[in-house]
């Protein structure tokens, strides 16, 4: 079985986005909510999950998550509503 990668976006309490990259997209907002992912999100609890994309390899996937934290507020929230249709 081959093992799949993700770039995501959660929004956090303040409404602040983070941006990240992860091969167990579950696991990770998990992680992220215990208090136990970046430091960005541990002081704003909760973050839920507002963004992904799934890539075949750990390289697209961290391309993507940074091309990801190079866009604007605005760009983000495009690519958001877009998946979340």
């Amino acid at each position: 079985m081959e093992e799949k990668h993700y770039a995501y976006i959660l929004e956090c309490a303040d409404g602040t986005y983070y941006t990240g990259y992860t091969n167990d997209i579950e696991k990770r907002v998990r992680t992220h909510n215990a208090g136990k992912g970046g430091k960005y999100t541990r002081s704003r609890l909760p973050a839920r999950l507002v963004y992904s994309e799934e890539f075949a390899t750990k390289r697209e996937a961290m391309s993507r998550e940074w091309a990801i934290k190079q866009l604007t507020r605005p760009q983000k929230e495009e690519l958001i509503k877009g998946y979340m249709k």
